[in-house]
């Protein structure tokens, strides 16, 4: 079954035309049908290792020993990935059980 949503994307919000699509982070805002609402923080898989590599020059983390991770990776920052990649995890279960529980925003009920 299909379920209906609403994105709102970081990347087409602020300078859409200056994203690395395959090498970024950004936030996500999923509002579904039924008034639930999310506030997803997404990483690209290469986003990984720029952060690592950032962390071994400012010394934070224990100079990239660790990463605090996001609440999902995606292969690139694009609607089609993003929205795929939504639809698929609500297939599964409601994304607070397939993600991050904290990801959803029980505050902003609609």
């Amino acid at each position: 079954m299909e379920e209906k949503f609403k994105l709102w994307l970081e990347f087409e919000e602020v300078d859409p035309k200056n994203w690395n699509i395959e090498n970024e982070y950004c936030n996500i805002h999923v509002d579904l049908e039924d008034g639930r609402h999310y506030g997803i923080n997404v990483w690209t898989y290469k986003f990984l290792q720029t952060a690592i590599d950032q962390d071994k020059k400012t010394g934070q983390n224990l100079n990239g020993l660790y990463q605090k991770p996001p609440d999902l990776f995606v292969k690139e920052l694009t609607r089609e990935c993003i929205e795929q990649t939504i639809q698929d995890l609500l297939e599964i279960d409601d994304l607070e059980k397939v993600l991050n529980p904290s990801i959803y925003d029980s505050g902003n009920n609609k």
